[in-house]
Parts: structure tokens; sequence; C-alpha cells
């Protein structure tokens, strides 16, 4: 598959699995969250759309505004096909996940579970991003590209011998000072690996960064909690390494979570 486009054809024409058309959305929720690691002086914010099908979940981040949490009252109870097709674009991403995520469940995809610790978020995001820059397959010294900036992430791929070179829409510098740009293309056309988030799926940027790092032929890792089965998609495809956390995500508990790394050389 080339794009999510040409996985959305495919899952609607049943060439996946079982046709969307008799499959029901038995769940569509909202969420917003706000988070202040410590010792950080940037609040987090984010919003989920995330639909349950079945024993699985599906979920998308999306920029404030974008889609109204009135839309759960609708979506709930609707056919998996009618939102595939015609539902705002993060809802449609949250819906393809969960019918790829009940299709082959994380859990059952031969991936390498990661147990996240119990504690505060700190300690959680901290075990979180060591596990995402542990797919990272670069020497000391290369420029790695985060499309989608978080400040453990930042630390972490810097512990590994990294150099990032950072993209976000919404942040303009980290905890330390580091230029956030809100052009990707500036990290995409010099980085000798990508990190990327799974946001891109949600604000349309996914198949350009998978694009651009085909035609470079860089690595590129997806750290997804949205849309953590559209990526897996692309698995060998452009996306070689994969960090997936299905919901709940990791900063809903002060429990232990798992997380499900891939790496297409595995053949996962």
């Amino acid at each position: 598959m080339k794009n999510t486009e040409e996985l959305l054809t495919a899952v609607l024409a049943g060439e996946l699995g079982p046709r969307p058309a008799g499959l029901v959305a038995t769940s569509v929720f909202w969420i917003h969250h706000g988070t202040r690691l410590a010792g950080g002086d940037t609040t987090y914010l984010n919003q989920y759309v995330l639909v349950r099908l079945g024993g699985s979940f599906g979920g998308c981040a999306f920029e404030a505004g974008e889609v109204d949490p009135s839309l759960c009252r609708d979506a709930s109870g609707a056919p998996l096909d009618s939102l595939l097709r015609e539902a705002p674009r993060p809802l449609r991403i949250a819906a393809l996940d969960a019918y790829l995520c009940e299709v082959d469940p994380h859990r059952e995809a031969g991936a390498e579970p990661v147990v996240l610790p119990a504690g505060t978020p700190e300690v959680r995001a901290r075990a979180r991003d060591a596990a995402i820059a542990g797919l990272l397959d670069t020497g000391p010294g290369a420029r790695v590209g985060l499309i989608g900036v978080v400040n453990p992430l930042v630390a972490a791929i810097r512990e590994r011998g990294g150099t990032p070179l950072l993209c976000d829409f919404n942040l303009r510098t980290t905890q330390w000072g580091d230029r956030v740009t809100d052009d990707m293309h500036e990290v995409l056309d010099t980085a000798e690996a990508v990190i990327a988030t799974g946001m891109t799926l949600s604000n349309g940027t996914f198949d350009t960064v998978l694009a651009r790092c085909r035609e470079r032929d860089v690595p590129l890792v997806v750290y997804a909690q949205t849309g953590s089965a559209v990526a897996r998609a692309f698995l060998g495809a452009g996306v070689t390494a994969l960090s997936a956390e299905p919901f709940p995500f990791s900063q809903f508990s002060a429990e232990p979570t798992t997380l499900y790394r891939y790496r297409a050389a595995d053949g996962a």
C-alpha cells in the first residue's frame, strides 16, 4: 500500500477482513487531556476521538476545535463504513484504527510487548520515550528528525547520541531552548532518520512523511497512540519500526501498561 487512501479503499472493499458495512461502531467518545511534566514549562493539551469496535478501540488525536464533542451522539452506533466514508478525518482515522486493531490485535500480532512501569507521569513518559528511541538504528551524531515534539523523547534521542531536528505545529522551543520549526520539509530533507508521531495521520501529513522517507531511503520510526494499527499497515513499506500504544494510553493510568514495538526487519 502506498498511502492511507489506498489502505482505506482496501478496507472498505473487504480486502483485509470483513466488510465494514456489516459492522457497527458500538461507542464513540471524546477526551480532552492536559499535562505538564515536572521540571518542564510546557503544558501539553491533547484532544482525542475514540471508536470502540467489538473488543478493540481506535484512537485519533486532533487539533483544538477541529471536532465537536457532539459528534459522539450521532456516531455512536453508526455503521462503521459510514464513518470511514463520511466522517471528519480524525473520526475516520479512529474508525480505521479500530477496524485494523479488531482484525489483528497488537497483542496477537507478533510485536515485542514493552511494559511501562507503574509510577508518576514523568517515570512513565521517560520509559515510553526510551522504548521509542530504542527503535532507532543510528550511530553517534546522527541527525534524527522528530516530527511531533515531546521533551522526554528529545532527551532520549540525545542519550542515544543523536542530534535532534525538531518539528511541531504548536511548539516553538523545547524546555532546553532548542528551536522547533513548523516546516517539516526542513527536517525531512536533511535528517538521517525520522521519528514521527501518529498525529501525522490526523493532520494529513503522514503520507508526505512516508513518501519522502521512501524517496531518500531514510529510516522512519512511528510512535503512535493515534492510529497505531493504521501505521502498522505500512511496516516494511516505508515504516521501518513502530511503537504502537493502543487505548487506554499510558498517560491515563499510573499502573503498568503495555506498548508494542515492531521492526520491519523482524517481519512483524
